[in-house]
């Protein structure tokens, strides 16, 4: 089950809102917790003892830890939470790739085993290693009611696709919150909004990206150098309004039910630097890894080599976080390179109206890097980029392609922006005293929410409607 489909929407997701808001405060959080293992049960009922088993073995180390007097001790079961927790994240996540790689190159073993990847296992992983740390280094104190961690480490909102929501974020609210009627309003509207960017951009965006980048060397060697350009675009949108959309949708949810989960997206497209888009992009990840391995390695207070091995091991650990295969560890080299050039090299020195136009070259380029999971498929595209090995520069079904979507792609690159958000602060602004700035802002907030979700479902159904056909040429 995924927040874009119908049985969520209409089923699971409204029953959940009718019981939470009509029962007894006393039982909000089990309601809460009933249906975040109802939610990860369904797309695989055997993996949710994987998470029930993590979060009893973070309860356990963490109430270890809180409570034992010396150092030495504290020590070993944080090192116990480790080998449990990373060594499960190795077993599901990278076993089966350190096998093949290992089968190249000597033969062994003869059968490599089919390990399926439970789902969400990175992201509970990481939050519960992070809330035992922080139990660890006395930032939190440690929760002594199993139920709620697992609450913590389950709630259907983000333990699926993210944020990463630290413990210290929710700790409070676990116990003591409170929803308005505001807090629904801005919950629908946010979640309201997260989905449209995931039915109506994201889906379009990647039927594009589909339909221009085929799968299988022959097939790309086919594409011509636009065609691969225009396809690449296409993901490249696709891929941040899909990350966006399901925290959009995860924040949402959260507010409707009083839990503030911090933003994880900061519109990355119109960072002026590598270092700025990795302090907008998926900001949830990258704090982690900055808090629990950059810092604790000394960060950047050390001599400039250490600067370069902290950075080195963030960045393969970056990329090997996003999945087991060869082009997310290149892509995790790929931005260490650049942002090495950044802090030591390139400084201040790229002029000004130039910053944006590199940034979201290299970025352009690191999507590349990790779309293609086959280095051949990855080689074919990237020489093709530069007119090598395509079928020609341009092709008839490359401009029907682009004039039939021209809205789309211009309205999904706009929605990469802040422009919305931007218009919506001024009818705010210029409404204090301004009334027909603020009955159009009224009006507006009305009507937006509605209206995205009609059209949301519409792409849903199906997956035929797409709302951008009228303006079509």
């Amino acid at each position: 089950m995924v927040f874009s489909s119908l049985i969520f929407l209409f089923v699971f997701l409204v029953s959940n809102l009718i019981i939470y808001l009509l029962i007894d405060k006393k039982y909000k959080n089990k309601v809460l917790l009933i249906f975040s293992l109802i939610f990860y049960a369904w797309g695989g009922p055997k993996y949710l003892i994987l998470l029930v088993g993590e979060t009893f073995a973070s309860w356990f180390f963490a109430l270890k830890i809180q409570h034992s007097k010396n150092k030495r001790s504290r020590k070993l079961y944080m090192l116990g939470e480790c080998i449990v927790l990373l060594g499960l994240l190795g077993y599901f996540k990278y076993a089966v790739f350190f096998m093949e790689n290992f089968q190249a190159l000597f033969g062994v073993p003869d059968v490599i085993p089919n390990i399926v990847l439970p789902i969400g296992i990175s992201f509970y992983t990481f939050q519960l290693l992070s809330y035992v740390v922080d139990v660890y280094r006395r930032e939190i104190h440690a929760q002594p009611v199993f139920w709620k961690l697992l609450l913590y480490s389950s709630l259907f909102h983000q333990c699926i696709a993210g944020p990463i929501v630290r413990y210290e974020t929710v700790a409070d609210e676990i116990d003591n919150r409170t929803v308005n009627q505001t807090d629904i309003y801005m919950g629908v509207r946010r979640f309201c909004i997260g989905l449209a960017k995931k039915s109506i951009l994201a889906n379009s965006c990647a039927e594009i990206a589909d339909s221009l980048i085929l799968p299988g060397s022959d097939a790309l060697a086919s594409q011509s150098t636009l065609g691969l350009w225009l396809g690449m675009f296409a993901y490249m949108l696709q891929i941040y309004l899909d990350f966006s959309a399901y925290s959009d949708m995860a924040i949402g949810m959260g507010r409707m039910v009083g839990f503030h989960y911090l933003e994880n997206f900061n519109y990355p497209y119109i960072a002026k630097s590598v270092q700025d888009f990795w302090r907008r992009w998926h900001i949830s990840l990258s704090t982690f890894f900055r808090d629990y391995v950059y810092i604790p390695l000394g960060g950047s207070r050390c001599s400039k080599e250490k600067i370069i091995r902290n950075m080195a091991v963030v960045w393969f650990l970056t990329g090997m976080w996003h999945g087991a295969s060869w082009n997310y560890i290149f892509w995790g080299i790929y931005y260490l390179i650049f942002l090495l050039l950044e802090r030591f090299v390139i400084g201040d020195k790229i002029p000004g109206p130039l910053k944006h136009v590199y940034t979201l070259l290299v970025v352009f380029f690191g999507w590349v890097i990790f779309k293609f999971e086959s280095l051949g498929e990855l080689g074919h595209v990237l020489i093709g980029l530069f007119g090598i090995g395509t079928s020609g520069f341009t092709g008839m079904d490359v401009g029907t392609m682009f004039l039939s979507n021209i809205f789309l792609l211009l309205f999904a690159s706009v929605a990469c922006t802040p422009l919305g958000k931007t218009i919506r602060q001024i009818l705010i602004r210029y409404g204090t005293r301004n009334p027909v700035s603020f009955m159009v802002f009224n009006i507006t907030e009305m009507i937006v929410p509605p209206i995205l979700l009609i059209l949301s479902v519409l792409a849903l159904i199906g997956n035929s409607y797409n709302p951008f056909l009228y303006f079509q040429f």
